[in-house]
């Protein structure tokens, strides 16, 4: 997301098994984002869950190193958060550049990402 020059990234954690979204964090894209959405998981996953990503070094220096391995895309353990990025990119399409569904906001982007994640999981359980 960037809107003239104020750029978004968007923090996901994705339960491998169950493929919901277990957390979410947008902001900039460094250590301290990193550590927000660390702490936006819930206590299971940061007591007990392996963290599979790429080599990207705020992971490393947020992540316990005893549930984290750095991967690359090739092993395919990232390979369900990257289909969710790209669901995520054509559901939304606030998140196109030069859509007619632009926003100068960014609280309405966060809400639209929000509105999908909170969806997506719902149809999780059907």
């Amino acid at each position: 997301m960037d809107i003239k020059g104020n750029k978004q990234w968007v923090w996901l954690a994705l339960d491998a098994d169950t493929r919901e979204i277990v957390g979410v964090y947008i902001g900039a894209r460094d250590e301290t984002a990193a550590r927000k959405l660390w702490g936006l998981l819930p206590p299971v996953y940061r007591q007990c869950a392996t963290a599979y990503t790429d080599f990207w070094a705020a992971y490393g220096a947020v992540l316990p190193s005893k549930g984290h391995q750095a991967i690359g895309k090739e092993t395919g353990k990232t390979s369900y958060i990257e289909r969710f990025n790209n669901t995520l990119r054509q559901r939304v399409s606030r998140l196109v550049r030069k859509t007619l569904s632009f926003s100068k906001s960014v609280e309405n982007h966060i809400g639209a990402i929000w509105y999908f994640i909170h969806d997506y999981n719902a149809s999780l359980l059907v």
